[in-house]
């Protein structure tokens, strides 16, 4: 499949996959079978489906080709360059490029004044008001590439201001930006950018972020440290007719270069091939030497040889346009489009595929074994109303004594819970606790007292590190809650097993290893760009400070965010089944004593409830079966997502 394709297939699989939940959801509230907990699940899952978007990442020094490969690769189909190509720097600040439905086609963009205020990008985004606006017609390309050309715009403010912004001056140019006779310095005019744009693929939750050069001075350190490694892939452009450059090599090691699953998001683009068309070489020769270029790009970065890929971006836009197959196919575009289509989709398929089955088989779980209760007490019911028929008075008697010795236990039991929920309240009070966002803003205030307080960037160091070791202690000692609440959990849900026959399955396991592996690699990424001696050397102590909350402390408060609310959706979803039961098997009771008052009071009310309860039975089988085929709806939707999609 095309990469149009292929998300256009992911599109309809999601949308399936929501249309699926909606119908459960809604057959669930028909059937007088959702809770709470399971309508704010489904709605949650309905809206992260689709919500669900997939970021692709450009990473490039200028005059590598960047701009025009993301013209190729996605807007051929507009007929003509959507994003500005020309010699020398076009993209000055990070650019999203999205659809939101909810705005019209525009470019919006963040002054780069905003760098002295110490506000993330993401705290702006919640303020319209702070960015300029630029709306186009998708209709006419001139109006796109007036609007879109923006994003290389630059401006000159004098020493101090650009100072306060975050920039390093340096008159020789060399670890600083060197200002001009009049002592002023060229910076540029965004800091960053988001394209509105109704394209197909955009339409669908497709999201292009086309940077500026890493290397470049003043690159925003919320570009390395949140936007990058938030990307699904990440494509990185080198020259044909420059190979791997010295700042080429530092912007991978430093920025790039990544290891296990998130390697494999990680594609190389050699561009500009067409440079070696010289009209000269027979296409053996050309082909030979392309080969030759990408084994020392592969050598050099440390990549598979299957990670490089040979292209010339201008010539496939070209060919797209014009609709020259030939053209095309010379220009291997249409390979790196492949493998982006064949690896990131099905990738991501996997992955939303996994959350809805966790969340969703929690759902399912929960109400078949609610069913299966109903089940198992109303075919209780009927052979105990069966053994009754004909029988005297003496036996009813003893049935009616032994439903209240039942009732008895069971509200002993039930107590016994409670005082047990006591205590589960407490650990999970402590769990919450220990993510929430008062611990959060108290470690950050200890760092920033800290931080200003040192007097050597050793003891900044010292501090950073340390916030970064409780956050880890504060995962850990989580996790050792986890293990508590589930093993008391597990007692407790075995005990009304097997002394009442409630039907109850394992409670299902959370787990912090998640969001350890998302505070690792903030560790790493903030050890490789804010943590090194240049930076704490260079950096005045309070701007230091202020790009680390900026950057580091705030991510980390919204990795913990998350999770404090996913631990909270846990500890409703283990508690709610078995209260759940409690509560039904308390009703059961009740009813077998009313049965049997029943049938004290006439003989004829014995057959109406016998026939109450087989039309109960029938009604509480149907049930079951109608939510199998739910299951296996969503079952069906989940296998797809687990197979490798056809090429």
């Amino acid at each position: 499949m095309s990469l149009v394709q292929q998300f256009s297939a992911y599109s309809d699989w999601r949308s399936s996959l929501a249309d699926t939940l909606t119908r459960l959801g809604g057959w669930l509230a028909e059937q007088d079978l959702a809770d709470t907990a399971s309508r704010a699940q489904l709605d949650a899952l309905h809206e992260r489906l689709l919500g669900d978007r997939l970021t692709v990442a450009f990473v490039a020094e200028f005059s590598r080709g960047k701009s025009e490969l993301i013209n190729a690769i996605f807007f051929a189909d507009c007929g003509a360059r959507v994003l500005p190509s020309s010699a020398g720097r076009t993209t000055m600040c990070p650019t999203e490029i999205l659809f939101d439905p909810a705005k019209l086609p525009c470019i919006e963009l963040l002054p780069i004044e905003t760098r002295a205020a110490n506000t993330t990008i993401a705290e702006y985004r919640r303020y319209p008001d702070q960015w300029r606006r630029f709306t186009f017609d998708p209709g006419f390309a001139a109006t796109i590439q007036s609007a879109l050309s923006r994003v290389g715009e630059r401006k000159a403010v004098s020493r101090q201001d650009a100072r306060r912004m975050g920039f390093a001056i340096d008159p020789n140019g060399q670890s600083g930006l060197a200002p001009d006779a009049g002592g002023r310095v060229e910076v540029p005019a965004w800091r960053h950018a988001v394209i509105n744009f109704p394209h197909p693929l955009l339409r669908q939750g497709l999201v292009i972020l086309d940077t500026p050069g890493l290397n470049a001075i003043g690159a925003e350190p919320e570009l390395t440290l949140s936007l990058l490694p938030a990307a699904h892939a990440v494509v990185f452009v080198l020259a044909a007719d420059a190979g791997v450059t010295r700042t080429d090599l530092d912007v991978w090691r430093d920025h790039l270069r990544a290891a296990g699953e998130q390697a494999h998001g990680r594609i190389v683009v050699l561009n500009k091939i067409d440079g070696l068309w010289d009209g000269l070489r027979a296409p053996e020769e050309v082909d030979s030497e392309i080969d030759r270029q990408i084994d020392i790009v592969a050598r050099t970065l440390a990549v598979p040889l299957d990670r490089v890929f040979a292209v010339s971006a201008q010539k496939g836009l070209l060919a797209k346009v014009s609709g020259d197959a030939q053209l095309l196919e010379r220009s291997r575009i249409a390979r790196l489009e492949q493998v982006l289509s064949s690896e990131l989709l099905p990738a991501k398929r996997r992955i939303v595929g996994e959350d809805v089955r966790r969340d969703a088989e929690g759902i399912l779980r929960e109400v078949r074994e609610l069913l299966d209760a109903r089940h198992a007490g109303a075919a209780e019911q009927l052979a105990e109303l069966a053994r009754v028929r004909g029988r005297n008075r003496d036996v009813i008697e003893y049935m009616a004594r032994k439903i209240a010795l039942d009732r008895k236990e069971f509200e002993q039991a039930v107590h016994r819970y409670h005082a047990v929920r006591s205590v589960f309240a407490g650990l999970s009070n402590r769990l919450l606790a220990r993510l929430g966002s008062d611990a959060q803003r108290a470690a950050a205030r200890r760092t920033r007292e800290e931080m200003l307080a040192a007097t050597f960037s050793i003891g900044l160091r010292a501090t950073m590190a340390r916030y970064f070791a409780g956050l880890h202690e504060a995962l850990a000692a989580s996790e050792s809650d986890i293990d508590e609440i589930l093993r008391m959990l597990k007692a407790m849900y075995r005990r009304f097993v097997v002394e009442h026959a409630l039907k109850l399955g394992e409670p299902p396991r959370f787990s912090t290893r998640r969001y350890e592996q998302r505070i690792a690699r903030l560790e790493e990424a903030f050890n490789r760009h804010l943590n090194r001696p240049v930076s704490i050397l260079t950096m005045e102590k309070r701007a230091l400070t202020e790009k680390f909350f900026e950057t580091v402390v705030t991510q980390a408060r919204g990795t913990f965010a998350i999770a404090a609310r996913d631990a909270e959706g846990w500890l409703r979803a283990v508690a709610g089944p078995l209260e759940t039961q409690l509560r039904e098997h308390q009703a059961q009771l009740r009813r077998r004593q009313e049965n049997l008052d029943r049938v004290n009071e006439a003989a004829g009310a014995l057959e109406a409830r016998l026939a109450e309860l087989r039309e109960t039975e029938a009604r509480l089988a149907v049930q079951l079966a109608e939510l199998a085929e739910f299951g296996a709806a969503l079952n069906g939707s989940l296998q797809v997502a687990a197979e490798p999609a056809a090429a």
